[in-house]
Order: C-alpha cells, then sequence, then structure tokens
C-alpha cells in the first residue's frame, strides 16, 4: 500500500488526484489487475467523473450543499456533520481496471479527491491486486 497526501485549500472541494495515482501504478510497474484508492477520513471521499471540465466539479459541489446543507439543525457537536452526510454519499473508495501498468478510465474521467470538511491535509492510499 503507498500513502498519499493531498492539502486541501477550501472547505468543500474536488481535487484531481488522477495523475498522483497513475505515478504509484506505474512506478509498481503493474502491467494488470485492480488499482484501489482509499481515502481513511469520515468528512472526505473519493469518486470517478469528468475532468476536462472544470464545472463538472463545480456543479456537483453546488448540488450536493443544496442537498446537505452547512448548517441545518444537526445534533453533531462538532460542527461538520454536513461533511459526514456528503462523504457518505460520495463514498470512501474508487476501483479503476488497470493493463500494461495504466490506469483504465475512460477518455473523460479522472480521480477526485472530495474535501468537505477543509481545508487539511489529507491521506489518500493506493493498492493494487
Amino acid at each position: 500500500m503507498i500513502e498519499l497526501r493531498f492539502e486541501t485549500s477550501h472547505q468543500v472541494q474536488m481535487l484531481d488526484i488522477t495523475r498522483q495515482v497513475e505515478q504509484v501504478v506505474q512506478a509498481n510497474k503493474l502491467l494488470a489487475g485492480l488499482c484501489v484508492v482509499f481515502v481513511p477520513h469520515t468528512t472526505a471521499g473519493i469518486t470517478i467523473n469528468e475532468n476536462a471540465d472544470p464545472a463538472v466539479c463545480a456543479d456537483m459541489l453546488m448540488v450536493l450543499n443544496k442537498m446537505v446543507p452547512q448548517a441545518d439543525g444537526y445534533q453533531h457537536s462538532e460542527g461538520n456533520a454536513a461533511a459526514h452526510i456528503k462523504a457518505s454519499l460520495m463514498g470512501n473508495s474508487v476501483t479503476v481496471l488497470v493493463e500494461n501498468s495504466v490506469l483504465q478510465l475512460g477518455t473523460w474521467q479522472g480521480i477526485y479527491l472530495c474535501e468537505f470538511d477543509g481545508p487539511r491535509m489529507r491521506k489518500v492510499w493506493v493498492t493494487q491486486h
């Protein structure tokens, strides 16, 4: 398992980490198999989506913020209940096929670390099978 670290700069943010995950796959010379990307935080998530137009991420965050407002009478005392809910909606891992040491993502796809309680330093764990 390889640990990557990312520093987020906003409270709510989607950070394209595709390049860093690709570097892990290439450095480990995985010819064929699976790459699992996991975030070990309860207020952050991982997703795959379009990485050609940054408006897609902006739209996704806008809708998530409408669905789960920052303050809405939550009982969680730390003040970050919305972040926990958004992280659960996005999920904590993605699995990508690997062929010839290349992530088999679609033409417009990228891997995103989704920050919901930032800014923070975040870990992402990458493993291959």
